[in-house]
């Protein structure tokens, strides 16, 4: 078997990643259940009535209309040939009434009911559309969807949502179950469909044959994009596809590539974890904010709490952690276990900086949104 290569010269971080966004479209929305649409990206939602759809009381007590009681008091009461309507909170308001009293507002012990205060217009009544106006729900698209939206789309009367929800293939070599673990468990956490399966062998044949676009909007390879004799996935992805980009200016991650298979765009991880974890967070979740159309939480501006060395030429990883309102370096280009598992944030030195000075501010992405 012929070992892969690098070319002799690595893609810069940009281009690569222009390359792998290039023609990327959202996927079409899709409806789901409210328990299967939580943490999915929500999509453009269908107009919905008002809520309430009538004016319905906000607390307990007698519903009446403030013009009927004005003047009422203990001193002055009004009596009543038959008592108000006493009504319970979410109860609908009766016709002619805008007010709900106390229950010790009205004295009911004597043969005449009799109101001994007055009310104000709209006190304990919640208005037709107070909740929701009327018109798309505000669910805002491109938000991963949490438990608050699953309340206003219950008030709705919404049972599903619309949610654009990318399908992922990742396919795995022997020998790399644990990144391929760690990257699915990512992709799922942006609100991606994963399907995960292990190519039998190492070899050109064996791992094309698991390169099936069937049923995927992003292939993911995990492992086998070296130049270690049992590296063949770049081969294979060239024998299904075209190849695109191999080895990019990136540490860690210089042995990622892009390939298109068909339609579908397709992306080589390495198989180790911190080289894996690098290019994911710089080319897959990129193209995957394209495909469910999510809107990326903005960057944090801290001062750095020590300078950062970086080399020219290459597009270099540092990760953070948060210390007395600065971020502290942790790692740069060489990511270990414990860096990786302490860090708060990560920031990507582009490949024409040497660096950065201490006390520097600089934008870093949240490790946990």
């Amino acid at each position: 078997m012929t070992t892969q290569r690098l070319p002799s010269s690595l893609t810069p971080y940009d281009q690569a990643l222009a390359t792998l966004l290039h023609g990327l479209q959202p996927v079409p929305p899709m409806e789901l259940s409210l328990e299967e649409a939580l943490g999915c990206i929500a999509a453009e939602m269908p107009a919905v009535s008002p809520c309430p759809a009538f004016d319905v009381a906000a607390a307990d007590g007698w519903a009446v209309g403030t013009n009927d009681v004005i003047g009422a008091s203990s001193y002055s009461p009004l009596p009543q040939v038959r008592p108000p309507v006493w009504v319970n909170v979410g109860d609908a308001m009766p016709d002619g009434c805008d007010c709900v009293l106390d229950a010790d507002a009205v004295e009911t012990s004597g043969p005449i009911a009799e109101i001994v205060a007055e009310g104000a217009p709209g006190r304990g009544v919640r208005r037709a559309g107070s909740d929701l106006a009327g018109g798309p729900p505000p669910i805002v698209p491109g938000i991963p969807i949490g438990s608050l939206d699953f309340l206003v789309a219950r008030a709705a009367g919404l049972g599903k949502l619309q949610v654009r929800r990318p399908r992922l293939r990742i396919v795995n070599l022997p020998g790399g179950d644990a990144t391929a673990r760690l990257i699915a468990d990512y992709a799922r956490s942006t609100g991606a469909s994963v399907t995960n399966i292990e190519a039998r062998a190492r070899d050109t044949g064996s791992v094309a044959r698991m390169l099936d676009i069937g049923d995927c909007d992003l292939l993911i390879t995990i492992g086998g994009s070296g130049v270690g004799r049992n590296d063949a996935t770049i081969s294979a992805l060239a024998g299904r596809g075209e190849v695109l980009v191999h080895g990019v200016a990136l540490q860690p991650g210089r042995t990622a590539a892009i390939a298109r298979v068909g339609a579908v765009p397709a992306l080589a991880l390495p198989g180790s974890p911190d080289q894996a974890l690098a290019a994911w967070l710089t080319l897959a979740v990129p193209a995957l904010d394209h495909l469910c159309g999510r809107e990326r939480s903005s960057p944090v501006t801290r001062p750095l709490a020590r300078k950062i060395a970086s080399s020219v030429g290459l597009a270099e990883i540092a990760l953070l952690e948060q210390r007395e309102g600065a971020w502290l370096p942790l790692a740069v280009g060489h990511l270990s276990l414990e860096a990786i598992v302490r860090a708060e944030a990560w920031l990507l030195v582009p490949a024409w900086s040497e660096g950065f000075a201490a006390g520097t501010p600089v934008d870093a992405h949240l490790w946990r949104e």
